[in-house]
């Protein structure tokens, strides 16, 4: 389950109207990847965003370095990083695996990611990861999203 979103009017009355070209661009590249600007980082964009924005810039410049090493294609690095936010039980893992969905990755890589976590961290993390899935999976049908049976 996705975080609330953020009440944007609000937020920019009380503590101040970010760049918006910061927040366009960035957004962006959150769309073209995941599908949507997920609530924390649209947080992130509109708070850190008004009050520092070039710490924002800064951020968004790292981020863009570490998401897309000349070493692995995107889906290739999304499954990796969903499988360390697995491990560390982070709730920013469904995003992720949007992510590698929308890169081409099938169900069927996503589980295996799901079942290395699990030799490590337990029944626990392969019970949230095929929730996580099944979650996913509904999620798509609802959208239309990247397919059938992946």
């Amino acid at each position: 389950m996705l975080p609330k979103r953020i009440n944007v009017p609000v937020v920019r009355k009380r503590i101040g109207t970010p760049d918006a070209k910061i927040v366009d661009e960035a957004g962006k590249i959150y769309e073209e990847l995941i599908g949507f600007v997920p609530p924390r980082i649209e947080a992130r964009l509109n708070v850190t965003g008004a009050l520092d924005p070039k710490l924002v810039e800064l951020q968004e410049q790292m981020r863009a370095h570490a998401m897309y090493p000349r070493s692995f294609d995107v889906k290739t690095a999304q499954l990796m990083l969903v499988g360390m936010l697995m491990m560390d039980g982070s709730d920013a893992a469904v995003l992720h695996a949007m992510a590698a969905r929308r890169a081409g990755a099938t169900w069927q890589e996503l589980q295996d990611v799901i079942s290395l976590c699990f030799l490590f961290r337990g029944l626990g993390a392969a019970n949230k990861g095929a929730e996580m899935l099944a979650n996913l999976a509904a999620r798509e049908e609802e959208a239309g999203g990247p397919g059938e049976q992946k």
